[in-house]
């Protein structure tokens, strides 16, 4: 098994999105929805603020992508810096154990480092109880924070 780990390209997106509709599927909050995944991935892609990294199977003739992290910068009033906010972490169920999901974040942390950032921070569903373990093992802290929202669209 040969895993490259490198930043994502235009001809990724459509396997992104599909990883991204695996994920969607668990969550309460999302539904899965192509469309919209795909538009939001291309969205991203040109944007040097934001880290598309994918984790990639190197096979003979071909590669698979085989997981996926994205993270987008923001402005902290807190820490008065710029911090990151990891939008998706996603492997498919056969490749979980591989220690893709560990490095696709070693990978997030070094690129927010480069960036000046001060803090990473992320949202994983309450119900996703494998996730929440894996980062808790990875050394992330839970928060008192609540997430809200309010939509502006359907």
């Amino acid at each position: 098994m040969s895993i490259k780990f490198r930043p994502a390209q235009l001809g990724d997106i459509p396997a992104i999105a599909a990883l991204l509709a695996n994920l969607f599927a668990i969550e309460q909050d999302f539904t899965p929805d192509p469309a919209r995944q795909l538009a939001g991935l291309k969205l991203m892609l040109p944007r040097e603020d934001i880290l598309m990294w994918v984790a990639e199977e190197m096979l003979e003739e071909e590669s698979k992508i085989v997981g996926f992290c994205s993270v987008q910068t923001l402005i902290s009033t807190a820490e008065g810096s710029v911090v990151g906010l990891i939008e998706d972490v996603v492997v498919p169920v056969e490749w979980r154990g591989a220690g893709i999901g560990r490095q696709l974040l070693e990978g997030a942390e070094a690129w927010a480092r480069r960036r000046g950032c001060s803090r990473l921070q992320l949202l994983a569903d309450e119900g996703n109880l494998p996730a929440l373990a894996f980062y808790e093992r990875q050394g992330w802290q839970r928060t008192s924070l609540h997430n809200w929202r309010r939509m502006l669209r359907d």
